[in-house]
Order: structure tokens, then C-alpha cells, then sequence
């Protein structure tokens, strides 16, 4: 009965996250932000350019973000977030050329940089306090991801109906009063209070101490944890390729995108059910996804790579909340927020060049050739999690 009454207060405590990522999830312009580019006078070099600006502003500012939401205020930083999302909407929809278009993909880029790891962060403290551990991290960020998931898949079906019925930039417009709604309930979030315990340090000892909690035995977490965010932006940019390849009919590419970032939901209802510290679902869980990454890396007809895409795509979502558990457990609260945050901006900064060479690659060679990269990173990536689970039995 105790269990269940702090299961009760711990999902009391968290309904704002959950309700909060659906509604900031909700982006009707995300479907045809492409076809509004044209519209307004972009090609291909524009759009390249505006891609690589807002992927530049991740790093950038990610770390800074993640110390100010272990120093200031986690729910604080969650609402400059969110704040960030809504200006990038409503510039995006007052655009008329690249450079105003160029503002709201900045915006865009701050918003994912303060997200991230302030999410992990604020997840975890709320599960410690309400139940004395972080045994339930996997499961309560797995629920986020779900909402977070309804929100991308349903506002993408109904993002191309909206543009046909009214126009693409009414699109960005209808999307903004969602970021509001999501800033409003973030304000019912309670604060955890972990990251607070303890004397204030001046920022350069913060610094210090973020720096020292990443130590070499984290380095497999670290690894393991740049892994799964770079085969699941890999997978998001560069998954499509394969259905130009294989010239499948232009039908397929709405229910397949669907069904790829659906598993963003799938595999947080997952998280935590896996068990992925027992060494035999590591191992089953590593040579599922090492053999879903050898298909891409075969000639094999559309089903199969829809098929294969999609399994990856679940299970290194599983894994990847798996490990930021572990993560977690290893660093002190105050400085929780600024080392996930590094580590996802080592993610960043490796998917920078890891997609020139995976493009290059495929130009070369074919969508194949490019499979063969996604397949060892997935062998990578499931090996670490073996080693993880034995290291932790072991230990």
C-alpha cells in the first residue's frame, strides 16, 4: 500500500511534464515546413544553410542551459524552453524570406537545447523525492516520451489537412496557442528541491564538479548514451533515403514517417520493462537491434527496411532512456541538468560529422553502403549494453 500511495504522488507530481510535452509536441507546420520553404523563395542551398544554423545553436547552448537549470530553476529553464518554441512558431509564420526564416530555426534550435537534459533532470530529482530512488526514472520518462510521441504523430496527420484547408503558413500560427497552453501547465510543476541541497559554489567549482562527476567508468554510459541519440537522428534524417531508393510509390512516406516517430512513444511505454541491467535481455535486446542494423545493410526490398527501421528505431529509444537512468544515478543532483546536457551536446557535435560522412558514403554506394554504418554503430551500441549489464551483475 505504500508503494502504490507514492506511485500515486509521484504521477500527481508529474502530470504537468506529461500533458506539457504533448502540448509543446503539437506542431502542425512540421509536415510542410519543406513546402513553405519554397514558397517563400528557398532551394536547396538555402535550406542546407538553415539546417546547419540550427543544429550549430544546439551545442552552443545546451551546456550553459543545463547549469542554469541545476543553479536556477529547472521548471525556470523548462519555460524559456517552451518560450523559445512559441517565438520560433511565430516567427516562423511571419517569415517572408530566409533571413526572418533564419530566426525562427535559431529559436528552434534554443528550444532543443534547454529541453533535454532539463527534462531527464527534473524527471529524475521528482522520482527520488516521491519514492527514496531512481528506480522508476525509466518507466515515468518512457510516459513523457509517449505524450511527447501523440503529440509529433497526431499534429503530422493533421498538419497537411490544416495546410490544404487554409494555407502552410496558417499552420505555424494554429500551432503557437499550443506552446502557451504547454507554458501554462508547466507552471503547476513543483520544483524538486535535491539539486538545491547543500551550500551554494561559486560557478567555477559547479563547473568542477560537473566536470569530475563524468569520470572514466562513466565513459561506457557516455558512449552508450551519444550511441542511441545518434542512430535515432541518423534514422529521422536519413531513414527516408531508403524509400527514395527504392522508388516506392509517394503513398508510403506519410504512414512510414508515422510509424517511425511513433516509436519515440512506443519505446517509452517499454522503458523499464525490458529489464536491461539482466545480462540475457541486454544480449536478446543488442542482437535485435544488431540484426535490424545488418538489414539496412543489405539489398532487401521496401517492407523489410520499413520493418527493420522501425525495430531500430524502438529499441535504441528503450535503450537510450535505459542508460540516461544510469547516467543519472551516477552524478549528484546539483549538477544533474549540466552533465546531461554535455553529453547530449557530444551527441550533437558527433552527428555533425557522422552525417557528412553517412551522406558522402551514400552517394557513393548507395543507401547500403550507408546501412553498413547504421549496422556497426548498432553493433557498437548493443555490445556496450551487454557489457553494461554483466559489469553492474558483476559488480
Amino acid at each position: 500500500m505504500l508503494l502504490d500511495s507514492r506511485n500515486g504522488l509521484l504521477r500527481r507530481r508529474l502530470w504537468p511534464l506529461w500533458l506539457g510535452g504533448f502540448l509543446q509536441s503539437v506542431g502542425f507546420w512540421v509536415p510542410v515546413e519543406k513546402l513553405f520553404e519554397t514558397e517563400i523563395g528557398f532551394d536547396a542551398a538555402d535550406i542546407g544553410f538553415v539546417s546547419a544554423a540550427y543544429a550549430a545553436v544546439v551545442p552552443l547552448l545546451e551546456v550553459p542551459s543545463g547549469v542554469l537549470a541545476d543553479r536556477w530553476s529547472r521548471r525556470g529553464v523548462l519555460l524559456l524552453a517552451t518560450g523559445a518554441l512559441t517565438v520560433s512558431a511565430l516567427l516562423g509564420g511571419l517569415a517572408t524570406d530566409v533571413p526572418g526564416y533564419l530566426l525562427s530555426a535559431l529559436a528552434l534550435g534554443g528550444f532543443f537545447a534547454m529541453y533535454s537534459g532539463t527534462t531527464e533532470a527534473a524527471v529524475y530529482d521528482a522520482v527520488r523525492e516521491e519514492t527514496g530512488s531512481g528506480e522508476r526514472f525509466e518507466r515515468e520518462m518512457g510516459r513523457i516520451r509517449l505524450a511527447e510521441s501523440l503529440g509529433l504523430v497526431s499534429s503530422a496527420l493533421a498538419g497537411g489537412w490544416l495546410a490544404s484547408a487554409l494555407d502552410t503558413r496558417a499552420t505555424y500560427f494554429l500551432t503557437i496557442p499550443f506552446g502557451i497552453a504547454a507554458m501554462v501547465v508547466y507552471l503547476r510543476f513543483r520544483e524538486p528541491r535535491l539539486h538545491k541541497t547543500g551550500a551554494e559554489v561559486p560557478l567555477s567549482a559547479h563547473l568542477v564538479i560537473g566536470y569530475r562527476s563524468l569520470h572514466r567508468r562513466l565513459l561506457p554510459v557516455v558512449t552508450l548514451a551519444v550511441l542511441t541519440a545518434l542512430l535515432v537522428q541518423v534514422l529521422l534524417e536519413f531513414g527516408p533515403l531508403w524509400l527514395v531508393a527504392l522508388a516506392v510509390p509517394a503513398v508510403w512516406y506519410g504512414p512510414y514517417w508515422a510509424g517511425l516517430t511513433s516509436t519515440l512513444g512506443l519505446g517509452g511505454l517499454l522503458a523499464g520493462r525490458l529489464r536491461l541491467h539482466r545480462p540475457v535481455a541486454a544480449a536478446t535486446t543488442a542482437a535485435a537491434m544488431a540484426g535490424a542494423g545488418a538489414v539496412l545493410a543489405l539489398p532487401v526490398g521496401p517492407v523489410p527496411a520499413v520493418a527493420a527501421q522501425t525495430a531500430l528505431a524502438l529499441l535504441v529509444v528503450v535503450t537510450g532512456i535505459h542508460v540516461n537512468r544510469l547516467l543519472h544515478d551516477a552524478v549528484p543532483s546539483r549538477v544533474r541538468a549540466g552533465v546531461a546536457s554535455a553529453v547530449s551536446t557530444v551527441s550533437w557535435l558527433v552527428f555533425v560529422p557522422f552525417a557528412v560522412v553517412i551522406g558522402l558514403v551514400g552517394t557513393g554506394g548507395g543507401v547500403v553502403a550507408a546501412g553498413g554504418l547504421v549496422a556497426g554503430s548498432a553493433a557498437l551500441a548493443g555490445g556496450l549494453l551487454i557489457w553494461l549489464a554483466v559489469s553492474r551483475r558483476g559488480g
